[in-house]
């Protein structure tokens, strides 16, 4: 516009100064010059006062979003209070309730929300003025955003806090791993955004989901429904089991999962723009993108048309007007699930009268004299599931229980792995106690949490993640420590949350198997089918424990992912069913929750990890070693670039010796890498432990852990392998000697800074290169 406006005045001072300059310019061509010169002058004016549209204006958008979203969470809060209370909780209240921020993150999503749904009023409203549509990030000046930012509350979600003023910042984590980066100390915090190694790809280009106007074309073909995917290409009612590896890898892949990712949905369940509900309509308005049924599908009847799906919260917008999602917890693996990812959430979880450093634990029951988790004071409670189920009125209930991860209560078999690292807290801080009488409660909770994420560290890599992505994709991405670097962004990436480490959904046996001190079926508490077990914590109060659970993951096989037999009914179509009113279907959930995010399809993943990307029905047959498959994707795809990543990566045959395939293997092997090399306590960090720590650590034993804490006497050596169980007595203890000091100064009340006198010198514990502090703080 400049440049046109610039050349009609050139041809205008050339009339004024010099007729002949002109030669044959008429009058009327030169009026029409005058004319388009008053055109481009008005548009100009219309442009400079948009780019400033004003506090008032602003200030007006702002308190109407704020009124709005109250109004909403409010609205939705008291709906599904009242649902739970009256035992009328949908399926699909279930997931959402699950996946509802709370604490702190609630405060971050509310100040998102505000900010998103400030932008999207000032964008309706300039466009109902002007005609035109223009981003609302492209009419503000950054002071302008600064102002929004400060008055929804998102700019406090980015202001660095000062590592200095944090005790112990080199010695322990955060709860929230703030200041884990001293330079960058959000990075891999709880409560920041989930990071993009490709670009999102929103069909409005800010924050539409893929899929939102189902007549738009992608690489010249419509996207399906994501149901007619899950029914043609997932379907099974046959179960291959897996022959080498146990149901505990699978869990346990779920496990490590609830430690770095949690996608909280926003708390609202009504679109802010018109208060339509969500699971009252099939209409795409933020936050409804319901699932649509398709014709002839062969579980809903002919007046299903669509089930609810409430899109992710989003994070704050920062000078960008690309929407991100918040990831909950915190990016690293420590154990977070146990202790929580939330100052306020890790103080509820401790017993703060104790003098040894212990976890709470549940004071109304316990597992024949062992531990229980606590149970949460959320009333009224959706795990008061035992009536419904056993269709018996006159049974007890029992509240959900409480830990560092709120899905703590999804299945029995995840609670039994939340019960046992529980025990293995309070079992360590009591041995510590004992090695080190002197010690403070404080110095006691915060040495066992950081043995207990050491152990997580060790086991995952060691143990967990070989057997996962295959030798060849761990010596790539995860050989040898070569230390930790400040300049690795460990936070982690939307595409490994939302489809790479979805993978093992592929290998969930629909039973959860329960078995007794011979590994047989437990004739008292048999066998439950996996809809049975959901939200079902009184099956743990009431139906003999832990143990007999734990068995049941290390005695039985986990189900095989084959091409021919991935997603068995009870995920695809009995997910959180506690009734017979319409239940989830996870196949569907994975792939309505990519496009949500906007995450780029199969090829372009493929690209990004160096593969070769399939382009038509001969090249994908190649690429995963079958046609029939091939030919089915491409039947309801039409071409490979628009496979949801997802599905395209768990159709893939496996790596050598591992249980994802090439795509995959990059994209959790990129991850961990960046995990375990942007982590400054990573426990083989030096100075994080001393060598014997270290040693000790690299010993450690899940089997161990599992002998320690629970009844069983006989295990796996190795819990991951289908191979017999042998006698605890058999599998060493873990050495805590290496933890024991000395404190020269009897009136000392804690010796957490001496170390024990033994035959190495203490000046040579520590590696040649060996830097116990961090030099900037």
């Amino acid at each position: 516009m400049a440049f046109l406006m610039a050349y009609i005045n050139n041809i205008l001072q050339c009339q004024v100064t010099n007729r002949q300059a002109l030669h044959g310019l008429s009058e009327m061509t030169c009026a029409l010059c005058f004319l388009v010169l008053g055109l481009c002058l008005a548009f100009s004016n219309q442009l400079s006062a948009e780019d400033s549209l004003g506090g008032p204006f602003i200030l007006s958008a702002l308190e109407d979003a704020k009124r709005t979203v109250d109004e909403a969470y409010k609205y939705s809060r008291k709906e599904s209070l009242s649902r739970v209370q009256k035992s009328s909780a949908s399926p699909a209240d279930v997931l959402r309730l699950l996946r509802q921020p709370a604490r702190d993150t609630r405060s971050a999503v509310r100040a998102a929300d505000y900010m998103d749904y400030t932008l999207s009023l000032i964008q309706q409203r300039v466009h109902h003025l002007h005609k035109r549509s223009l981003n609302a990030t492209d009419l503000l000046t950054p002071d302008e955003m600064d102002t929004i930012a400060r008055l929804t509350g998102c700019s406090a979600r980015v202001q660095s806090p000062r590592c200095c003023s944090i005790p112990n910042v080199n010695k322990y984590r955060t709860a929230t791993s703030i200041c884990n980066n001293l330079r960058m100390p959000r990075r891999g915090a709880s409560n920041t955004p989930f990071t993009r190694w490709l670009r999102a790809e929103y069909e409005d280009g800010i924050s539409q989901p893929k899929g939102w106007n189902p007549r738009r074309p992608y690489h010249g073909f419509l996207l399906p429904l994501v149901r007619q995917v899950s029914n043609q290409i997932l379907a099974t009612s046959k179960v291959d089991n897996d022959q080498k590896y146990t149901h505990l890898l699978t869990i346990f892949g779920q496990w490590i999962d609830h430690d770095v990712t949690f996608t909280p949905h926003s708390p609202s369940m009504r679109s802010f723009s018109d208060g339509v509900n969500c699971e009252e309509t099939c209409r795409k308005v933020n936050p409804c993108f319901p699932i649509e049924i398709p014709k002839g599908d062969p579980r809903f009847g002919r007046n299903s048309r669509c089930f609810p799906f409430f899109r992710s919260a989003p994070a704050c917008r920062w000078r960008s007007n690309v929407r991100e999602q918040i990831n909950s917890l915190t990016a690293f693996l420590d154990a977070g699930q146990v202790y929580g990812s939330e100052n306020m959430l890790a103080r509820e979880l401790r017993n703060l009268t104790s003098r040894c450093g212990l976890l709470r634990v549940n004071q109304r029951f316990s597992d024949r004299g062992r531990e229980l988790l606590p149970f949460s004071t959320m009333d009224p409670s959706m795990c008061a599931t035992r009536r419904r189920i056993t269709n018996n009125p006159r049974l007890p209930e029992v509240p959900c229980f409480i830990a560092g991860d709120s899905r703590v209560d999804e299945n029995i078999a995840l609670t039994s792995l939340h019960t046992l690292f529980l025990r293995e807290h309070n079992r360590l801080a009591r041995a510590l106690k004992k090695l080190n009488p002197r010690w403070s409660s404080e110095t006691i909770f915060q040495e066992a949490r950081k043995i207990l994420g050491a152990y997580q560290q060790v086991i995952i890599f060691r143990d967990d993640l070989k057997a996962i992505i295959g030798p060849n994709a761990f010596s790539t991405f995860l050989g040898k420590y070569r230390g930790y670097s400040a300049n690795v962004d460990p936070s982690i990436a939307n595409v490994f949350a939302t489809a790479a480490y979805r993978f093992a959904h592929l290998a969930i046996q629909p039973m959860i198997f329960r078995l007794n001190e011979n590994y047989k079926e437990n004739p008292q508490f048999p066998t439950v089918p996996l809809q049975k077990a959901f939200f079902a914590p009184w099956r743990v109060v009431f139906e003999g424990g832990i143990d007999s659970v734990i068995r049941g993951l290390v005695g039985r096989p986990a189900k095989l992912n084959t091409q021919d037999h991935m997603m068995p009914d009870a995920l695809r179509d009995g997910l959180f069913q506690f009734s017979s009113r319409l239940a989830q279907d996870l196949a569907s959930l994975n792939m309505q929750r990519s496009r949500d995010h906007g995450i780029p399809g199969y090829n372009a993943w493929r690209r990004f990890c160096g593969l070769f990307q399939p382009r038509n029905l001969p090249q994908l047959s190649r690429v995963l070693g079958n046609y029939g498959l091939a030919r089915r994707l491409l039947k309801v795809y039409g071409t490979p670039a628009n496979i949801d990543v997802w599905l395209g990566g768990v159709a893939e045959p496996f790596v050598q010796g591992g249980r994802v395939g090439p795509l995959f293997a990059c994209l959790i092997g990129k991850q961990f890498q960046k995990i375990r090399k942007g982590d400054r306590f990573w426990w083989e960090n030096p100075g994080v432990f001393k060598k014997r720590q270290r040693a000790s650590l690299a010993k450690v034993s899940l089997a161990r852990i599992i002998c320690d804490n629970t009844g069983i006497t006989h295990v796996p050596r190795d819990p991951f392998l289908s191979i017999s169980p042998i006698n605890c007595n058999k599998i060493p203890a873990f050495d805590l000697t290496p933890w024991r000091r000395r404190c020269p100064d009897d009136n000392l009340t804690d010796c957490s800074d001496f170390e024990v006198q033994n035959e190495i010198p203490i000046q040579n514990d520590l590696d040649d290169n060996e830097i116990p502090q961090d030099p900037q703080v």
